[in-house]
């Protein structure tokens, strides 16, 4: 199938004129609201540990587990696969169903795995942070660091997470803005 039959379809799907589930003011409020504590939150927070990140940390090791029987490799990736799947394949079953809340929820929290992520790329080199493992401690790797060590790039471990960190940020502006815009759009749309 060519891109532009692809695309066509795509077009022409029932899921692209399907609406979305009406935001109600009262709650586009409280979910913007809580987006703009949770991100003011993180800002002022200087562990780089934020609340949600213990329920991060076990669906990161659950990642290490799943992958585990394919290999070293996929393994050691695992658990930023399973970490940044979770949210986005919430957040991808929520758009197909068109519920504009429950896809921000997910997809601002998926963006939020980043900052999580880009803390613990930022220690690659400083192997300051504690590690947690699922066998024995004794064997622990530090997970990016071994990444970057294999991939050749353990000197630019801070420039990474930088640039994931801000990555992160974008994409929770973004989607509270989306959240937002959805909401006064569709309030548009009822009064005409």
């Amino acid at each position: 199938m060519k891109f532009t039959s692809l695309l066509k379809t795509v077009e022409e799907s029932e899921l692209r004129s399907k609406p979305w589930v009406h935001v109600s003011r009262p709650a586009a409020i409280g979910w913007t609201a809580f987006f703009v504590a949770f991100m003011i939150y993180a800002a002022a927070n200087t562990t780089g540990f934020l609340f949600i990140d213990s329920a991060n940390l076990v669906v990161h090791e659950g990642g290490h587990l799943l992958f585990s029987w394919l290999g070293e490799t996929p393994c050691l990736w695992g658990g930023t696969i399973l970490q940044w799947a979770v949210p986005l394949l919430l957040a991808a079953y929520f758009f197909a169903q068109r519920q504009a809340a429950s896809f921000a929820f997910c997809l601002f929290f998926f963006f939020e795995n980043w900052l999580y992520t880009a803390t613990y790329m930022a220690d690659a080199r400083a192997l300051a942070l504690p590690l947690v493992t699922t066998g024995d401690p004794e064997f622990a790797k530090h997970d990016w660091n071994t990444i970057f060590t294999s991939l050749g790039v353990l000197r630019y471990d801070t420039t990474i997470a930088s640039v994931v960190r801000v990555g992160g940020w974008c994409g929770m502006i973004a989607t509270t803005a989306w959240l937002v815009w959805s909401a006064l759009s569709a309030r548009q749309s009822y009064r005409r």
